[in-house]
């Protein structure tokens, strides 16, 4: 495939930004982490992710395994970091030790927001139902999945801030206590 010279700073920036945040990213964390650090502009980073996609530098990671649009999560192929080791001079040094210097500081953080879910939807009886979740990074299927029951929105609100934090040790607990090994 021709790699169109067009944008060619900014497809080279995605794929610097896909390859040095070692992880898929869906396309909200793609654009959350272009748009606040104002690396490429919203409209823009969308028109680039489908051209990488039809050169195939980047592929959707297991499409047909997620229940939503928002969910699919893109990564770097063997193409793209080759064209990237390429030409990823193209990208100023500063430019790149920004992109460098974000994803040794908020991979962790992406990581867990794919991995461990939380959300809340309201009851009848006026209480909040706050369903929790590990998911598997390579399959996308739950590894673990809590439901509880919270009496007020602030603090179903309180769990699922706190979940990214405490899931590893949850799961553990859970497991070691609940897993005949």
């Amino acid at each position: 495939m021709v790699f169109d010279n067009d944008n060619m700073d900014e497809k080279l920036t995605l794929l610097f930004i896909l390859e040095q945040m070692e992880i898929p990213l869906t396309q909200n964390n793609i654009l959350d982490i272009i748009t606040r650090n104002q690396w490429l502009n919203y409209m823009e980073c969308i028109d680039i992710l489908n051209q990488l996609l039809e050169t195939n530098f980047i592929y959707k990671v297991d499409e047909d395994k997620v229940s939503s649009p928002d969910e699919v999560k893109y990564a770097i192929t063997y193409s793209g970091r080759e064209c990237l080791s390429h030409f990823y001079t193209h990208i100023k040094l500063s430019l790149r030790e920004d992109i460098i210097n974000f994803a040794k500081e908020n991979g962790i953080k992406f990581k867990r927001s794919q991995e461990y879910l939380s959300e809340y939807t309201k009851n009848e009886d006026g209480s909040y139902k706050v369903t929790l979740r590990i998911k598997e990074p390579m399959v996308n299927l739950p590894l673990l999945e809590i439901n509880i029951k919270a009496p007020s929105k602030s603090a179903a609100i309180s769990a699922c801030n706190k979940w990214s934090d405490k899931a590893p040790n949850v799961f553990e607990f859970l497991y070691d206590n609940i897993v005949d090994n």
